[in-house]
């Protein structure tokens, strides 16, 4: 049986971190905790779980932080989670038959990651990163924000799932002050960087910024695909907020050019034109958006709604709208297959219960 060494950074953690460490107990043989600065009580609570736990002079860089944990662990593998992620009962299960048959050959082990749910806890956003990496004794981990481990190897790919479960908001500024700082300090950005900086920067409501970084990211090449196409996506969220409508439609199609269509960017499409009564061409882009395959194993970052259900409800508008009653009723009735609960399928009901006959 695979060993493997938990590796954790943590800073100011003490209201998750118990609820994480109970989450891992008995899964893993070797439990480090790095402290980048705590002043609350995260240090006593590792304490009790960890079998060790070392400081590390925080400097603005993730990657080396990760590095310098992973540099403490003496297991076969090192695996890292988030102070605020939890392994669920049925992930634990899945994660001990994982470690049981997993063969010794292999380097990387990629397992989903859920990030977002809906009312009812399921997921609605998740991908997959890279959890479990074989103990190399190398620094592995690159970027100063949204670091990463490159794949190498014999990679493989588990449905188990770790569950991010954020508490409070934390600190929004952050990642924009280190890519920020890093500028200032005349370093070049890599590709990837590039993009997780323009992603920051329309959060910040920027948009001009953003702009100009993603053309630059898309213009010069050497990213990801999947950046590249979450690039157009986020290039058309910034067209829409300086209201150049034409320019971000113009941004959707233009990720057609990385790859075929996903169903993310079709759904962006379909509400592209519901917004503004094209129902009939709003229909054909959710009609495709339920012929797409989920990319999980691209590296994508897949919103799961938009494989089912999200479409399935906007036909149901799109359809009413057009006068096709029947259609739009009976896709309403598809929506309800994958969220039954869903008060925009439960409000449909209602409504073509009283416009029957």
């Amino acid at each position: 049986m695979a060993t493997i060494s938990l590796c954790m950074i943590v800073k100011n953690e003490e209201a998750v971190l118990g609820r994480c460490l109970d989450s891992a107990a008995g899964l893993v043989d070797e439990i480090v905790v790095v402290d980048t600065g705590s002043t609350d009580a995260t240090r006593e609570i590792a304490t009790r779980y960890a079998d060790r736990v070392c400081e590390f002079a925080w400097i603005d860089d993730f990657a080396a932080a990760r590095n310098f944990a992973f540099a403490q662990a003496s297991m076969e593998y090192c695996m890292w989670l988030d102070a605020d992620d939890v392994l669920l009962m049925q992930d634990r299960e899945k994660f001990l038959d994982l470690k049981r048959s997993l063969p010794a050959s292999v380097d990387v082990v990629m397992m989903k990651y859920h990030t977002a749910f809906d009312r009812a806890g399921n997921p609605t956003f998740s991908y997959y990163r890279e959890r479990i990496i074989r103990n190399t004794g190398r620094p592995m981990w690159v970027g100063a924000v949204h670091e990463v481990i490159p794949p190498f190897g014999q990679v493989v790919w588990s449905d188990v799932a770790v569950t991010h479960k954020k508490e409070g908001a934390g600190d929004p500024d952050r990642n924009l002050r280190i890519f920020e700082a890093r500028r200032a300090a005349g370093l070049h950005p890599e590709p990837r960087e590039r993009f997780y900086y323009a992603r920051e920067l329309y959060y910040h409501g920027r948009y001009e910024a953003a702009e100009r970084e993603l053309r630059t990211f898309l213009d010069e090449g050497g990213g990801w695909v999947e950046n590249e196409i979450e690039a157009c996506r986020f290039l058309a969220y910034c067209a829409y907020q300086m209201g150049k409508q034409d320019e971000a439609l113009q941004a959707l199609l233009e990720s057609f050019r990385f790859d075929d269509p996903r169903a993310e960017t079709c759904c962006d499409l379909g509400k592209h034109f519901l917004d503004r009564g094209e129902y009939r061409r709003a229909a054909f882009w959710y009609e495709l958006a339920l012929t797409r395959e989920r990319e999980d194993r691209s590296g994508a970052f897949v919103q799961p709604d938009c494989y089912g259900y999200l479409p399935c409800i906007q036909l149901c508008v799109c359809y009413d709208r057009l006068g096709r009653r029947e259609l739009a009723e009976a896709y309403n009735l598809r929506a309800g297959q994958y969220k039954p609960e869903d008060p925009a399928y439960q409000h449909n009901l209602i409504y073509f219960a009283e416009h029957s006959g």
